[in-house]
């Protein structure tokens, strides 16, 4: 899940239906509010922030430091029109990326996802057996051939592979991926697309790479 962050709806409502267009849940919030969910939101949903998004807000750079209290998930700044000093201050205050809008969705992604990689020293794919998990939005190779997954499984594989080492809840694989705020769909359909995505993974592998242990989640084994 993304949050976006900005004084004007329609800059955060569009962006939010440009991710739901990608298959990429996100919350949007005004700056006030903003500052009330930081410190207030519970561990698990705060975890399941994939990157922070912050566009026009009024003392925008201290919004680093009160997000890394809780969070060490990317924070990209969106600025309206190029500004030399401005970008500096943000890289200054803590920002890990500076772009101008408008920048389509699909960068963003895949700017997240380099974000991680220079943070953790990583290639850019996580290897599960000889299936190959992108961290850009590709579906997964296996063999060097696309092995292609309906994009709610896709999102659960990448969040797994993100967290591999610990265990994540139901809840907070589904605040990944629908987001925090969809009323619409029950967290029971996590279990249900997990169900389906061990079945693939266990006739492409040959064994399940899910570990499950009731009441306390899943966790990815065998990932390098």
């Amino acid at each position: 899940m993304l949050v976006i962050v900005d004084e004007r709806e329609i800059v955060t409502s569009g962006y939010a239906s440009r991710f739901v267009s990608e298959g990429v849940a996100s919350a949007s919030f005004r700056p006030d509010d903003f500052r009330d969910w930081v410190a207030t939101v519970g561990d698990n949903d705060i975890d399941a922030v994939e990157a922070f998004l912050l566009g026009d807000c009024h003392e925008r750079s201290h919004y680093p430091r009160m997000i890394r209290e809780r969070s060490r998930a990317p924070l990209i700044a969106m600025n309206d029109a190029p500004c030399l000093e401005q970008t500096l201050d943000l890289f200054a205050a803590g920002v890990d990326d500076v772009v101008r809008k408008p920048i389509h969705v699909r960068e963003i992604l895949a700017r997240v996802g380099a974000i991680r990689r220079r943070r953790e020293k990583d290639a850019d794919y996580v290897s599960i057996g000889d299936l190959r998990v992108f961290a850009d939005g590709r579906d997964p190779e296996l063999h060097g051939r696309t092995l292609a997954l309906p994009r709610r499984e896709r999102r659960i594989l990448e969040y797994l592979v993100e967290n591999r080492g610990r265990r994540v809840t139901k809840s907070q694989i589904f605040n990944s991926i629908y987001g925090i705020y969809d009323e619409n769909v029950e967290e029971n359909v996590v279990e249900s697309h997990i169900s389906k995505l061990r079945k693939k993974l266990r006739r492409q592998l040959g064994y399940d790479p899910i570990d499950s242990v009731r009441y306390l989640g899943y966790r990815l084994e065998g990932a390098v």
